[in-house]
């Protein structure tokens, strides 16, 4: 008995940095290359995905939630947890991390149920710490700048020299890192970068 509730442990446990295995859950099925594209490993959320977060035991703690406008779920006793930007794996450890201060070892997993825009890879998303987070329509010649515009432009907690577009180039991501900040500021366009539909412009928030 000893030994398969340890195997069972260990197999739960490897389910906490689980990757997407997505559904769609209504109002029409989104198109097989969303799907697809959310099941690489490095698929990062964006607004109005839906996702299940499951907490091994603990029903109570276990829920479906759409991403909000602001990039953020709400959970039972952590509150708001920034998730848009990130992948399924960053959120089921970030969530673990938090509910170790009030659960035992929690198990955590997170599964993408829905990619709510069905034409993923025609989008340009742009999330962080901007006004509106939003997945915009690609539109040829679209700049890192016209994105963050067309997002409301940065809030007062940016720090956008640190700036980076993720793009996937075949089964890999590629980082390219963009000083937002100089464009902004000072109207420096060596690195306000044209974009691909798919890319995804992640603004951090600065460190106070």
């Amino acid at each position: 008995m000893k030994l398969k509730l340890l195997v069972a442990t260990f197999a739960l446990a490897g389910l906490s940095a689980c990757a997407q295995t997505p559904m769609a859950t209504g109002g029409g099925a989104p198109r097989a290359a969303t799907l697809a594209r959310a099941t690489i490993p490095h698929y990062r959320l964006a607004v109005a995905d839906i996702i299940e977060i499951s907490v091994w035991h603990n029903k109570r703690l276990s829920e479906t939630v759409p991403v909000r406008p602001d990039g953020r779920i709400s959970m039972p006793l952590i509150g708001a947890v920034p998730v848009a930007g990130h992948t399924a794996s960053n959120v089921a450890q970030t969530i673990k991390s938090k509910l170790a201060y009030y659960v035992r070892d929690p198990q955590v997993t997170v599964i993408v149920k829905r990619v709510v825009q069905d034409s993923y890879e025609d989008m340009v998303r742009v999330t962080g710490a901007v006004q509106h987070p939003a997945s915009l329509h690609y539109e040829p010649g679209m700049t890192v700048l016209d994105a963050v515009l067309d997002a409301g432009g940065i809030n007062s907690f940016a720090a956008a020299n640190d700036t980076e577009i993720h793009r996937v180039v075949g089964h890999s991501e590629r980082v390219i890192h963009v000083n937002l900040g100089n464009i902004l500021s000072e109207g420096r366009l060596g690195t306000n970068y044209r974009l691909r539909p798919g890319d995804i412009v992640t603004v951090p928030e600065r460190l106070l």
